[in-house]
C-alpha cells in the first residue's frame, strides 16, 4: 500500500509540513528508472527524494542521506532547479503524488501506477510537460479525476478501486464482508475507511511471498510502526522491500542454477552410461582382430570380406577387408582401435562417477538452500554462494564435454574433428581466431586446432605433434611423409554453399611430418 491513495493522503501533508520552503538543489538520474531530487532548506538542511519508476516496483524512497556518483550521472529537468516547495498533495482516489512549487504553480507529479510509473514536470512558463519516461506520451495530459458523488460504499456489494487489494482482503478475511447483508457491508466498509483515514499504525508484512507496507494487519507481521509518521514508515519500508526483493531474486536464480547443473550432470552421466553399455555389448575391435589373425591362411588376395565361425559364440561372422591393404595391417589397425576403445571406456567410467557425484552435490545444495535458516538473509546467502563456487562474479564457467578428440601437450589443448560435420563445428563454432588450425594438405581429413594460450607462443614440437595428428586422421595416414597446412584460424573461412568440412585457407605455411598419433605411442 505504499502507493495506495489512503497512504499517500497521509504522506502528502507530512511532506508539506517537512518541505515547505525547501528549494530544489539538484535533479538527476544515475540508474535506469530512477529520478533523484535533492532539496535544501534555508538553514542548509538536506532532504532527498528518490523516485523508483520501474514497472516492477514503483516507489518513493526518502533516504536520509545520498551520495551522487561521480560517473554515469545525468542532470535532468533544469527548469526545476531553485523552485521552492509550496505544497504536496495526493490526487483524490488515485496513486499520484503532486509537488506544487511557489513559482507560478509549477508542478512535479509522480504517477505511481504499477505497470506504467512516470514523473511529469509542468513548468510555470506554460511550456509543454516534460516526461521522465517519454514513451508514455499520454501522461503529458494527465489530470486529477473530477470529484463526483459515489454510491454508498458497500451498498452494491462492490468495493471502490481505491481500497486496493489489502484493505479489501482484510474486510473479507477478518471482518466477514462477503456473506454479510448489504447494510452490514456498508457499515464494515465505512468503519474500515475511518481506520484508513486515521491509521493508528503502519504494518510491515510478509504476504504471498512479498514484503509490503500495509495500513491493516495481514499475513505475517514483520514490524509495527506508529501511524503518525508516514515519512518514517516509508524510510523503513523501501530499503527492507528492496533487500527482500533482491534476496528472493538471488534465491530464485540460485535455485535455477543448481537445478540446471543437476540436470546437466544427470543427463551427461546417463548418456555416458548408455555409451558404455553399448561398448560392452558389441563385438569389440580386439575380438575381430583375433578372428582375423586366426584365419589369415584363409584370406585370398584382393578379398573384400571373410566369413568365419566365431570361436567365442560359435556363430558365423563376416569380417570386412580392404582389398588394397594387407590383412596383418587391418588387424594392426583393429588392435589400435581396441586400445583406444579401452581408453574411451575408462574415460566414460570416470565421467559417470564424476557427473553423478556432481548431480548429487547439486541436489544436496538445493536441500540446504531450502532448509538452512541463515540462507534467508542476503549477506549469508551471498557468502554461501561464494563458498560453493556459485557466485556469478567469481565462479569459473563449468567445463563442458567437448564433442572432439582431445589431447594435451605441454599445457596446450589439441582438438581433432571426428567427421565432416564435426569439423565444421570445431572450426566455425569452437575455434578462436588466434587458435592454430591444421589440416593434411590436398586430401580429406580431420580439422585440428591448437587452443591459444594468452601470452604463450605454441612451441614447434607441439605444432609438429599436432601436424602428425592431422596426417594420421586423413587419407594420407599410410604415407611416409604428409604435408600439413598450419595457419591461425582467422585465415580460414567457409565459402557460402560449401559442403560440410570444406573451407578456404587464405594464408598458410606447410610442414612435412610422418603421420602418427604420438600420444598413443607415448601411452
Amino acid at each position: 500500500m505504499h502507493t495506495n491513495y489512503y497512504f499517500l493522503r497521509q504522506l502528502a501533508p507530512a511532506l508539506t509540513k517537512q518541505l515547505h520552503g525547501y528549494r530544489v538543489a539538484s535533479c538527476f538520474s544515475q540508474e535506469k528508472d530512477e529520478l533523484v531530487v535533492g532539496l535544501l532548506s534555508n538553514t542548509g538542511t538536506e532532504f532527498w527524494l528518490k523516485a523508483q519508476l520501474g514497472a516492477a516496483f514503483p516507489a518513493l524512497a526518502l533516504p536520509e542521506t545520498f551520495q551522487r556518483a561521480r560517473q554515469n550521472s545525468v542532470d535532468l529537468l533544469p527548469e526545476l532547479l531553485s523552485c521552492t516547495v509550496a505544497e504536496v498533495t495526493a490526487w483524490p482516489q488515485d496513486r499520484v503524488l503532486q509537488f506544487t512549487f511557489a513559482e507560478d504553480g509549477a508542478t512535479l507529479v509522480f504517477k505511481l501506477y504499477g505497470p506504467r510509473p512516470n514523473a511529469i514536470f509542468r513548468p510555470a512558463s506554460g511550456a509543454p510537460a516534460q516526461l521522465f519516461h517519454q514513451r508514455y506520451t499520454a501522461d503529458a495530459d494527465l489530470q486529477p479525476a473530477a470529484t463526483a458523488d459515489l454510491p454508498p460504499i458497500g451498498a452494491t456489494g462492490k468495493l471502490p478501486p481505491a481500497l486496493a487489494d489489502l484493505p479489501a482482503r482484510f474486510l473479507r478475511e477478518q471482518r466477514g464482508y462477503d456473506p454479510a447483508p448489504p447494510e452490514t457491508k456498508q457499515r464494515l466498509a465505512q468503519e474500515l475507511l475511518a481506520e484508513l483515514e486515521q491509521p493508528a499504525h503502519y504494518y510491515l508484512i510478509q504476504l504471498d511471498g512479498r514484503t509490503r507496507l500495509s495500513l491493516v494487519p495481514l499475513g505475517t507481521l514483520l514490524q509495527t510502526l506508529p501511524g503518525d509518521d508516514p515519512i518514517g514508515a516509508l524510510r523503513r519500508f523501501v530499503p527492507l522491500a528492496l533487500g527482500r526483493r533482491a534476496l528472493e531474486t538471488e534465491r530464485r536464480q540460485l535455485r535455477q542454477l543448481l537445478e540446471r547443473r543437476a540436470d546437466e550432470a544427470s543427463t551427461s552421466a546417463h548418456l555416458a552410461r548408455q555409451r558404455l553399455h553399448a561398448l560392452a555389448h558389441e563385438a569389440g575391435y580386439r575380438h575381430r582382430a583375433d578372428l582375423l589373425m586366426a584365419h589369415l591362411h584363409e584370406i585370398q588376395p584382393g578379398a573384400t570380406q571373410l566369413e568365419v565361425i566365431d570361436f567365442y559364440t560359435n556363430e558365423p561372422v563376416v569380417l570386412k577387408l580392404k582389398p588394397l591393404e594387407k590383412p596383418q595391417r587391418t588387424a594392426e589397425n583393429l588392435y589400435r582401435k581396441a586400445k583406444n576403445q579401452q581408453i574411451e571406456e575408462r574415460q566414460l567410467s570416470e565421467r559417470i562417477t564424476r557427473r553423478e557425484a556432481e548431480a548429487l552435490q547439486m541436489l544436496e545444495l538445493l536441500e540446504e538452500l531450502d532448509t538452512q535458516p541463515t540462507l534467508h538473509e542476503l549477506r549469508s546467502l551471498r557468502a554461501w554462494r561464494k563458498q560453493h563456487g556459485l557466485d556469478p562474479a567469481t565462479a569459473v564457467k563449468a567445463s563442458t564435454e567437448l564433442p572432439f578428440k582431445i589431447f594435451e601437450d605441454h599445457g596446450f589443448t589439441i582438438l581433432v574433428g571426428r567427421n565432416a560435420a564435426n569439423n565444421d563445428l570445431l572450426t566455425q563454432k569452437y575455434a578462436h581466431k588466434d587458435d592454430l588450425w591444421l589440416h593434411a594438405k590436398d586430401v580429406t581429413g580431420s580439422h585440428v586446432v591448437i587452443r591459444h594460450r594468452a601470452g604463450h607462443t605454441v612451441p614447434e614440437p607441439v605444432v609438429e605433434r599436432a601436424a602428425q595428428l592431422a596426417g594420421w586422421y586423413s587419407r594420407r595416414q599410410h604415407d611416409s611423409l604428409c604435408p600439413v597446412t598450419v595457419t591461425p584460424k582467422k585465415f580460414v573461412r567457409k565459402p557460402k554453399g560449401a559442403l560440410p568440412g570444406q573451407v578456404v585457407v587464405e594464408r598458410e605455411r606447410v610442414v612435412l611430418v610422418v603421420p602418427a598419433n604420438p600420444f598413443e605411442q607415448a601411452a
